[in-house]
C-alpha cells in the first residue's frame, strides 16, 4: 500500500527560471508533466514539440482559462526526426524532456522503418541538436520494454538509451548531461490496458480478454510518472539509468477489479509480448545501486569505491545475482489495492 502513496519528492521549483522543451508533448506523460510544471513553478516558458496539431490545438484550448499559464507555453509542430527543426525549438532551452517515441508493439512490428526513425533517428538528433545548442540537461524517457528486448519496440528503446547515455561522452566535461528514467506501464494512459478493458465493459463483453493469465506487469500512475522525472532530474549527473521502485500487479487481478466475477477469455500471448516484464537485468546488477525509492544503474565507468559522482545518502550496491522484475517485485497490488488505484484516475 505504500506505493500507492509514494510521489518520490518530485519538485517543478526545481526548474523556476528555466526554458524547457517536452518531445511528445501533447501525449500523456507530457501533458500532466507541463501541468504539473506550471502548477508548481515559475519556469520561464515551456516549448510543446510535437507533430499533432489536433493535439497541440487541443491543449492549447484547454489553457485559454488560464491565460498567465498559456504565456508560458510555446507551440512548435514538428517531428525528432526532422534536426533543424528539433535545433530551433530548442534555442535557448535549458532543459529537455525526451518523450516522444512511436509505441505501439503491433505497430512497430509491420512497421519496423517508422519505429527506427522515430525512436532511434530521433534520440540521435534529440542528442545531436541539445549539444549543437547548449542545452544543460537531457531526460530521456524510456520503458521496460526496453530491457531484454523482445519486440522491436523494446530493442529501439535499448538503442535510444544507449545512445542517450553515450551522449555524456560527446559533450565533454562541462557540457550537456543526458540521462535515462525508465518505468513500466502507466495506469490509464492512451493505448494501455486500463481504458482498453472500461470500453469493453462498457460495451457489454461478459468476458474480458487475457493473453496469460500467469502474466505480471509494472504499474505507475502518470502522476508518480512525473514525480520521479522531477526528482530525477536534481539528481543526475550524466549517464545514470533511474528506475523507481514500483508495484507490480497480475493482469487477472486487473480484470477482477474491473469486472469482478467474470470469467476471463484466455486468448494467447501476442507476437513480441513477455509473461513478465523486466527493468533491471542481472547483467546490470554490477553497476546498479539501490535508494529508499529507486535504482540507479550507473555509468559504466562508476567506480564504487570513491563513488564520487553519487553522493546521495542510503544508497547501497545490489546484491550480483539481483533482477527487477515484475514477477519477482516484492511490491504487488491486490485486487482491493488495484480497485483504491483505479478510483484515482
Amino acid at each position: 500500500m505504500q506505493s500507492l502513496q509514494r510521489d518520490f519528492g518530485g519538485d517543478p521549483a526545481s526548474l523556476n527560471g528555466q526554458s524547457i522543451l517536452v518531445t511528445g508533448a501533447s501525449g500523456s506523460f507530457g501533458t500532466a508533466f507541463i501541468r504539473a510544471v506550471l502548477k508548481g513553478s515559475s519556469v520561464r516558458r515551456i516549448v510543446v514539440f510535437s507533430r499533432d496539431e489536433l493535439k497541440q490545438y487541443e491543449m492549447e484550448s484547454s489553457f485559454r482559462r488560464q491565460p498567465d499559464d498559456l504565456k508560458r507555453l510555446r507551440f512548435f509542430l514538428g517531428d525528432v526526426r526532422d534536426r533543424e527543426r528539433l535545433e530551433m525549438a530548442m534555442s535557448g532551452v535549458d532543459t529537455v524532456i525526451h518523450a516522444a517515441a512511436l509505441k505501439h508493439v503491433p505497430a512497430a512490428e509491420y512497421n519496423p522503418f517508422e519505429c527506427i526513425h522515430t525512436n532511434v533517428l530521433g534520440a540521435e538528433n534529440v542528442v545531436r541538436s541539445a549539444i549543437r545548442v547548449g542545452v544543460q540537461k537531457v531526460i530521456a524517457i524510456s520503458t521496460d520494454k526496453a530491457s531484454a528486448p523482445i519486440n522491436l519496440y523494446g530493442a529501439s528503446k535499448l538503442a535510444s538509451d544507449k545512445i542517450f547515455i553515450a551522449a555524456n561522452n560527446l559533450s565533454g566535461t562541462n557540457g550537456c548531461r543526458f540521462s535515462v528514467v525508465r518505468y513500466g506501464n502507466v495506469m490509464g494512459s492512451r493505448g494501455s490496458v486500463v481504458p482498453f478493458f472500461r470500453r469493453l465493459i462498457d460495451e457489454g463483453v461478459e468476458r474480458l480478454p487475457i493473453t496469460d493469465p500467469r502474466m505480471t506487469r509494472f504499474w505507475i500512475t502518470i502522476d508518480q510518472g512525473v514525480s520521479f522525472v522531477l526528482s530525477c532530474l536534481p539528481l543526475m549527473a550524466g549517464g545514470e539509468l533511474f528506475v523507481p521502485k514500483i508495484p507490480s500487479i497480475k493482469i487477472t487481478d486487473l480484470a477482477e477489479a474491473m469486472q469482478p466475477g467474470s470469467p476471463h477469455e484466455v486468448t494467447g500471448i501476442r507476437p513480441g509480448e513477455k509473461l513478465h516484464e523486466t527493468m533491471i537485468t542481472e547483467a546490470d546488477a554490477r553497476t546498479t545501486i539501490e535508494l529508499e525509492d529507486r535504482y540507479v544503474v550507473c555509468p559504466p565507468e562508476f567506480d564504487f569505491a570513491p563513488a564520487k559522482k553519487f553522493q546521495w545518502s542510503g544508497r547501497k550496491p545490489v546484491r550480483e545475482s539481483f533482477r527487477y522484475s515484475s514477477d519477482e517485485n516484492e511490491e504487488r497490488l491486490s485486487v482491493e489495492d488495484i480497485r483504491k488505484w483505479l478510483a484515482r484516475l
